[in-house]
């Protein structure tokens, strides 16, 4: 099925997107990799520009890493031919590669198993892996003293040294499903998904203490709130946190903790990525708006200029697909991202919106991780750069 090309811009406005409106947009440059941030505003991603490599992040090998969760694997892709290399076992329900604060590993958290699993990114390879009670999500501080293990079955933030995994603190929570954070542009504070409960979770990092909880949606939209991943604008004003059951992302202010906006994006709405300039968010619609998902939903991408708070752009799967969790490349031109429930990677332009690739992998892949990716350092997940 051909991707529909229809215009978008000054038609969607945010009090439309407020009152849960769609509009299917088109995939035409929307995204230019070498465009700089505009200068009025502030950019928390201008070092992760296009291209803008760290020395030890350069002497990587141009890969992908795709943990596959039901099969206890990781597949690792080379990035410039698309082809797959070699699949190897981790431990058991891999869910995300996560990149080192230093750059210098790729971890690779294995829920169910317990551990994480080195990888060398200059070689491709594993080492042996670490005892970690249940890493589901894995973060560092922005002062890259600590790892934060996001313990989701345990109800646990857990703080370990960055270099040793050695636990220092676990930190209780009071929600459920905690999953993905993101972190303040003070570096003062993270805030969590909790995906069972509909919350976030607002956590003092200098005193490791919790501080709030926010419920995001009290029956405004008439549908209770399923938060997965969160990003932060450029200008570090607004959190946007993306929702399953919603269909769409959240926006929050951070410092305030109060939720100040909604924008409707697609059917099961999981990931956010900003593009290399900072100019636009990519969110992902996996399709299902559960936890079982289905075969070829009507999963897609949309683009979202987050200054303007519009969206310019929606790519669907053609055949349908179910876009979960992945990253952009180094020079900002392709957008990689697991297909969750079909198991596959899709690959799209991000200039043109097209889909470019479909490769076979394991059953369920998950948190795919692109590597190299530009950035000082890394604060975690896929690839949060900074």
């Amino acid at each position: 099925m051909a991707a529909r090309l229809v215009a978008a811009g000054v038609a969607l406005t945010l009090a439309a997107a407020c009152r849960g409106e769609r509009r299917s947009a088109a995939a035409v440059r929307v995204a230019a990799p070498e465009t700089g941030a505009r200068p009025d505003t502030a950019n928390l991603y201008a070092a992760a520009g296009a291209n803008r490599l760290a020395p030890r992040a350069a002497q990587a090998r141009p890969l992908v890493y795709v943990p596959n969760s039901h099969d206890g694997t990781v597949t690792v892709i080379d990035a410039r031919s698309y082809r797959v290399l070699r699949t190897f076992p981790t431990g058991a329900l891999p869910q995300h590669v996560v990149p080192s604060y230093d750059l210098t590993t790729l971890w690779v958290a294995n829920n169910l198993g317990g551990t994480l699993t080195p990888i060398d990114p200059a070689t491709g390879r594993e080492g042996t892996s670490v005892p970690v009670d249940d890493p589901y999500n894995l973060y560092f501080t922005p002062d890259g003293r600590f790892a934060i293990v996001v313990a989701e079955r345990r109800r646990r933030l857990d703080f370990r040294d960055a270099q040793t995994m050695a636990l220092v603190q676990s930190l209780p929570v009071q929600c459920k499903g905690v999953d993905h954070m993101e972190f303040t542009a003070d570096g003062r504070f993270a805030v969590a998904t909790c995906e069972f409960s509909g919350q976030l979770v607002k956590v003092d990092l200098g005193a490791r203490s919790v501080t709030g909880y926010l419920t995001l949606d009290p029956g405004g939209l008439d549908s209770a709130a399923m938060p997965q991943d969160i990003r932060s604008s450029p200008d570090g004003r607004v959190f946007y946190v993306a929702d399953m059951k919603a269909g769409g992302v959240f926006l929050v202010d951070p410092e305030a903790f109060r939720r100040i906006g909604f924008i409707a994006t697609g059917r099961g709405t999981h990931g956010i990525y900003p593009s290399r300039d900072g100019r636009l968010l990519y969110i992902t619609n996996r399709g299902w708006n559960t936890t079982a998902g289905g075969r070829r939903g009507p999963g897609s991408v949309t683009v979202l200029d987050p200054r303007d708070r519009q969206i310019v752009a929606t790519w669907p799967v053609p055949g349908g697909g179910s876009p979960d969790m992945g990253n952009v490349t180094a020079d900002g031109r392709e957008l990689w991202l697991s297909g969750r429930y079909d198991d596959e990677v899709y690959v799209f332009d991000t200039e043109t919106g097209a889909l470019t690739h479909r490769i076979a992998v394991g059953r369920e892949p998950h948190g795919l991780c692109v590597w190299p990716q530009p950035g000082r350092y890394s604060l975690g997940h896929t690839g949060n750069m900074r």
